[in-house]
């Protein structure tokens, strides 16, 4: 809401500027807040302030906030007087965060970016926003998504990454244009924000960091698409209680932020320090001691670390069996640069395993194959979805309908069958421009008589991507973690629920296809890489991402 975020930016009171240096929060990690609100350089509310005037100046060319928080900086205000009285929460007292806007609070709205929760205030809030407000956050906004997690529109006509609804596009601040070309220009952003979590606001300093949430991919893309660290953690570390789901079975929350310490220290307290009675999940991983990250960041940390090279697939085409053309792989601008990386991490100490190859990725078998069993999408309801996972549309139908339960009386549909005949009467006003194929395959399970399929599909899963694929590969080669080039590994850890730690690196040409004109002079697109485990490896990853981001420091401002 652009107009909200001006109303409360001209109601603020005027305020002396501290007698000190000014402190500016463009760039600025959590620990530098922390520092200059300590030696007195700068307040709480001063931090929201210039996060709120950053918001106004920029918002109407990124589009990247969906709802300012109005009690922000009235909630600055009470975290500066505790400070003043000597009461210090942790490294997250008085610091800006942002929301994913499936994530719930009872003092914002919450709209997963469809048109009919537009005027969603859930009863309770989910566990990890408490997590933060009980950690000294000031939760500042909720940041854009693509609708529903990206669980709405697929084949034939498939929704754009971070369009909703409610809002429209997000805009990438590395190059915040609209898409010319032919075909393509519905509004859509020339530079890929990515999905369905934002990172946009993050990226240009609107706050010091954001939750994101992830199902396959959506922490890691738009991390890697705005520049930003981030960390996908092993599902179930974090809650999930609260957030609007697609299946319980892979998503989770997590951190963005433009540094690993940020990350680092907001995945601290996100994560709960016990288990979570509404989410079973939360007993797989034990937090570290008093849930602190950063005891673990060593720039020496790649010394001696054996790191796989998963060619196959992940960086080079790869034929799997019964196919008539290859899959795969990344162009030769990724490829440049994730061989300076490897060089990096050699010089850096790192012992690289090349090829580390993914064994279902290059298992001749086909029903052992893991490029033979995607994820079912929006052209392949019943009788057409033999030869592909039903966990995600299973998933989505039974979790979206306990989740619409847990609601109560303020939940505007009562099932998902509801909200499809509600988008289906409201398309006048722009329900479902992309349609909604996703959601349609996934209202045509049963979630008792499929429950069979769904079990043989998700052991399936299981197998192609941890049993026979991350653990078989990293445990015959002693790996600490698995290196990837940007988000592309993100689907093979999502279904295990393993840990992925996103790290910026450099910039590729920004080369769809079809191309842009050449008068259109595109703008080069961030790239970086990312570090996967097993389960509950955070502290390792997270040793690892942080050594080699010191030993590179490529993140650069987009403005």
């Amino acid at each position: 809401m652009k107009t909200f975020a001006l109303v409360i930016l001209f109601a603020l009171p005027a305020y002396a500027a501290p007698k000190q240096k000014s402190f500016s929060i463009v760039e600025a990690t959590i620990p530098e807040m922390q520092r200059a609100m300590k030696e007195g350089r700068v307040t709480s509310r001063q931090l929201v302030e210039q996060s709120l005037i950053r918001i106004a100046t920029y918002e109407d060319i990124l589009n990247a906030v969906m709802t300012v928080n109005a009690n922000a900086l009235a909630e600055a205000d009470e975290l500066d007087r505790e400070r003043a009285a000597g009461k210090v929460r942790g490294p997250l007292h008085g610091i800006p965060i942002a929301l994913k806007d499936n994530i719930q609070t009872t003092f914002i709205r919450t709209t997963g970016g469809a048109l009919a929760f537009a005027d969603l205030v859930p009863p309770y809030d989910a566990t990890v926003t408490r997590n933060l407000r009980d950690a000294g956050a000031v939760i500042i906004a909720k940041s854009g998504m693509t609708e529903l997690a990206n669980w709405v529109a697929g084949s034939p006509t498939p929704m754009p990454g971070n369009y909703n609804a409610v809002h429209g596009w997000a805009y990438n601040p590395y190059d915040p244009r609209k898409d010319p070309r032919e075909n393509m220009n519905d509004g859509r952003p020339a530079l890929a924000v990515s999905g369905s979590s934002s990172g946009v606001g993050t990226a240009a300093s609107f706050w010091a960091a954001n939750v994101g949430t992830e199902t396959s991919g959506s922490i890691l893309s738009p991390a890697n698409q705005n520049m930003l660290a981030a960390v996908k953690p092993t599902v179930g570390r974090v809650s999930r209680y609260g957030i609007i789901p697609i299946t319980a079975d892979q998503d989770t929350a997590g951190p963005m932020a433009r540094s690993v310490t940020d990350a680092a220290i907001l995945l601290g307290a996100l994560e709960g320090s016990a288990p979570d009675p509404n989410d079973l999940a939360t007993k797989t991983c034990a937090p570290p001691p008093r849930r602190d990250y950063t005891q673990f960041l060593r720039a020496d940390a790649l010394r001696g670390a054996r790191i796989g090279i998963p060619r196959a697939f992940y960086y080079n085409e790869t034929t799997p069996p019964t196919a008539d053309k290859p899959r795969g792989g990344i162009n030769a601008d990724q490829k440049k640069m994730m061989e300076e990386v490897i060089a990096v991490l050699r010089a850096r100490g790192a012992e690289i395993v090349d090829p580390a190859d993914i064994p279902s990725v290059v298992d001749k078998d086909p029903a052992k194959n893991l490029l033979l069993f995607g994820v079912c999408g929006g052209e392949e309801g019943k009788g057409r979805d033999a030869t592909c996972s039903v966990v995600f549309k299973y998933g989505m139908k039974r979790d979206f309908n306990a989740w619409l339960k847990s609601l109560g009386d303020a939940a505007p549909v009562k099932t998902l069958t509801e909200l499809r005949i509600w988008n289906l009467t409201h398309t006048k006003s722009g329900s479902i421009r992309y349609g909604q194929s996703l959601l349609d395959v996934s209202d045509e399970m049963d979630v008792e008589a499929d429950k069979k399929r769904y079990e043989g599909d998700r052991a399936k899963d299981l197998y192609l991507t941890a049993t026979h694929g991350i653990d078989e590969v990293m445990k015959r080669e002693n790996l600490d973690a698995l290196l990837f080039p940007g988000s592309f590994g993100a689907g093979i850890a999502a279904k295990p629920g393993y840990p992925t730690v996103m790290v910026p690196f450099g910039s590729v040409p920004n080369a769809p296809t079809p191309v842009f004109a050449e008068s259109f002079k595109a703008k080069a697109s961030p790239y970086g890489v990312s570090f996967t485990g097993l389960a509950c490896s955070e502290p390792k990853l997270l040793a690892l991402a942080f050594a080699f981001e010191q030993a590179t420091k490529r993140r650069v401002s987009p403005f």
